[in-house]
């Protein structure tokens, strides 16, 4: 939640939505000779939520109201991060039931192709199980990282909408 001293942009391959601009780069401010490869790890996880966090309010932002968020996949495999996600997102989080998340959604949709279901969403219902609110932000976490999104937006909107070029220009010099 900050405490690390340490902020990060997780654009290791460029920013793939929002900015839509592949040429921008990974960043991680606040390093210094103290810093420990897990503050580095838990920095890299926040910019991931804060990530998503800017993807959200961007869809809220154009009028697409986004009321549940329900992970699936291998983020289910590490509570940190999950826990991570709802406290900086500030909302409960749904996770899949079943561990083979991707595999039941490719049965669901041949369920669909079969006839079995008139479509996806009863089809939905009727194989796949949600864990409804596995998840739920703590009070001052949320908090905590509501001021540490601020910062990362600055640095979102620096890096990302024109502050300086410097990331396009790093990147001139590899090529």
């Amino acid at each position: 939640m900050g405490a690390h001293g340490l902020l990060a942009l997780d654009w290791h391959s460029g920013n793939r939505s929002v900015l839509v601009d592949h040429h921008l780069s990974g960043l991680i401010v606040g390093l210094t000779l103290d810093t420990r490869p897990e503050d580095i790890y838990r920095a890299l996880i926040e910019a991931t939520a804060f990530g998503t966090r800017t993807i959200i309010e961007t869809f809220e932002a154009a009028g697409v109201p986004v009321n549940d968020f329900t992970a699936a996949g291998g983020l289910l495999k590490n509570s940190f991060v999950m826990q991570v996600y709802s406290d900086v997102l500030g909302r409960p989080i749904n996770v899949l039931a079943s561990e083979q998340g991707p595999a039941l959604g490719s049965a669901i949709h041949a369920a669909v192709a079969a006839g079995a279901y008139p479509d996806i969403r009863a089809a939905s219902e009727a194989m796949g199980r949600l864990q409804r609110d596995a998840y739920t932000p703590d009070p001052a976490r949320s908090a905590a990282y509501d001021r540490l999104y601020a910062a990362y937006r600055e640095l979102h909107d620096h890096f990302g909408r024109g502050g300086t070029d410097v990331m396009r220009r790093l990147r001139a010099l590899r090529g």
